[in-house]
């Protein structure tokens, strides 16, 4: 439950030391601080929520705001947390956005809320339009320095950055890309033309069933090495999984004449990986694996159309037997 009140309890003159007001004279602070509210909050209350326009903004006095996203299944993305003296929400308010996420009260709250209860910029321009003037001035310099600060704070930790960048995308058992990173950046990626190779190790089932899924997680490893390789000697491309067993390279500039070589190689190299030894009455297991390939654009314009036709065929082939390598081709039926 959220309660405004202007009430002289409170003091209502920290809102003058915000940002967005740091070039306003004496008297317009004054009328900033008179057209100022207070807002106390319940924990649990909501402060805004996403896709509301930012028609006022927040100092937090006292408790916990807490900002998040609410993700397509309900649930809730933690962003940040505001304590004490923090200025909520300035950003959207001096861009006169949306905001792009939920606020409320991780505890019990007080906040100054500008403008304050049942008031607008536009009436606060009737009354002080120059004031109105330097504080969107004042919003255009804070963004921009903003945007500056952000800038040089990626420039100077550039490695930093990228490796977590990485990190966010590396499969943990593998050291593979995750099919994450192909989804987010495929059209950053896609040059014409572009080879996407999938693979699927054949009988993976009965090894994990015998050896238990370490014996998996280490044939894994052993797969993604021979990927990995692949690329390096090609010089360029993407070693990925898509899932628990299934993976593959992306090679862009890659047509079908090599893409087909590529795939005879992957192959060749499965097959020629060790066997895992026999165990008193469990056999000796052997590598061999179903390849599907396809080519961007040739065999299919539409990316995902050409990815789910990719991996349908590799499912069909390796059904039917595997050790096998087939070319998917849009228009086959």
């Amino acid at each position: 439950m959220a309660q405004a009140s202007q009430s002289d309890a409170f003091d209502l003159s920290p809102i003058e030391k915000v940002e967005l007001f740091s070039s306003l004279l004496d008297n317009e602070l004054t009328l900033v601080r008179e057209q100022s509210s207070f807002l106390q909050l319940r924990r649990g209350a909501r402060l805004f929520s996403q896709g509301e326009r930012a028609e006022h903004f927040y100092l937090l006095i006292t408790g916990v705001i807490r900002v998040f996203k609410i993700r397509p299944g309900g649930d809730d993305d933690e962003i940040a947390e505001f304590a004490s003296g923090d200025t909520i929400g300035d950003f959207d308010f001096a861009r006169r956005a949306e905001y792009d996420a939920c606020a409320e009260a991780a505890e019990d709250a007080v906040l100054i809320m500008f403008p304050g209860y049942g008031l607008n910029m536009d009436r606060f321009a009737l009354e002080a339009p120059q004031a109105v003037s330097r504080i969107f001035l004042g919003a255009i310099l804070m963004t921009t320095a903003r945007i500056k600060s952000t800038q040089r704070v990626i420039l100077e930790n550039l490695s930093w950055v990228q490796e977590l960048h990485r990190r966010a995308y590396e499969d943990p058992g593998t050291g593979l890309w995750k099919q994450s990173f192909l989804t987010d950046e495929i059209n950053h990626i896609l040059e014409t033309p572009t080879a996407l190779i999938m693979l699927k190790p054949d009988r993976f089932k009965v090894l994990v069933d015998s050896r238990g899924h370490g014996a998996g997680d280490e044939a894994m490893v052993r797969i993604a090495i021979v990927l990995k390789n692949s690329t390096r000697r090609i010089g360029r491309g993407w070693p990925l999984r898509f899932k628990s067993n299934e993976v593959g390279i992306l090679i862009n500039r890659c047509g079908a004449v090599q893409a087909g070589t590529v795939a005879k190689e992957l192959a060749a190299s499965i097959a020629a990986l060790n066997p895992v030894p026999a165990q008193q009455d469990i056999p000796a297991f052997s590598f061999s694996c179903t390849i599907s390939y396809a080519i961007w654009p040739e065999d299919e314009s539409v990316w995902d159309t050409l990815f789910q036709n990719t991996y349908t065929r590799l499912l069909d082939a390796w059904r039917t037997g595997g050790s096998t390598i087939v070319r998917c081709r849009g228009r086959e039926k």
